[in-house]
């Protein structure tokens, strides 16, 4: 399975780079993700529980940054297991553009499955995947620049806070 796609972040360059180098970032935007550790330089590894379908399962992993070229562009390469569920196994390549107001990411993203996950069909593993894609893209988004005006104003007090990532680096 093949998918791509862009989003717009309301940040330089520096910021989203730097984003995407942080576990804590990637830790609070990989939906299912209970667990992220290690560094940029020599990988990280990932406990995330997802449901497929009928299959759930927990899913232990790991990613390697290859090809960085700073902050322009980097290749994520990783494989996880989930038991008797099976595997899944890909990467992403991707890019960051200067905009005017912000930054471009591109992504150009592989994944390959197998065992139980596989025999589920592509039409239901590729809509998981798109689904899985965007939901990160928007966390990650909502991570580094905050919410929208309207959400800022909707939100509780109790709320986690969106945008404490460029707040972080930028304070």
């Amino acid at each position: 399975m093949e998918m791509s796609g862009s989003i717009k972040i309301d940040a330089d360059r520096e910021t989203v780079w730097a984003a995407l180098l942080s576990p804590d970032v990637l830790k609070e935007c990989v939906p299912g993700c209970q667990e992220m550790t290690g560094t940029p330089e020599d990988g990280f590894a990932a406990t995330v529980v997802q449901k497929v379908g009928p299959v759930k399962a927990t899913f232990k992993g790991e990613v390697q940054l290859q090809d960085r070229v700073p902050p322009e562009s980097l290749r994520l390469v990783g494989e996880g297991k989930g038991g008797a569920a099976g595997f899944a196994k890909g990467g992403a390549k991707v890019q960051l553009v200067e905009e005017e107001g912000g930054t471009r990411l591109d992504y150009e993203a592989e994944a390959k499955v197998g065992g139980k996950l596989a025999q589920l069909g592509s039409r239901i593993i590729d809509g998981f995947a798109r689904k899985m894609a965007d939901q990160f893209f928007e966390k990650f988004r909502q991570a580094v620049e905050g919410p929208a005006e309207d959400e800022a104003a909707d939100a509780s007090p109790d709320a986690p806070k969106k945008g404490w990532f460029r707040s972080m680096v930028s304070g």
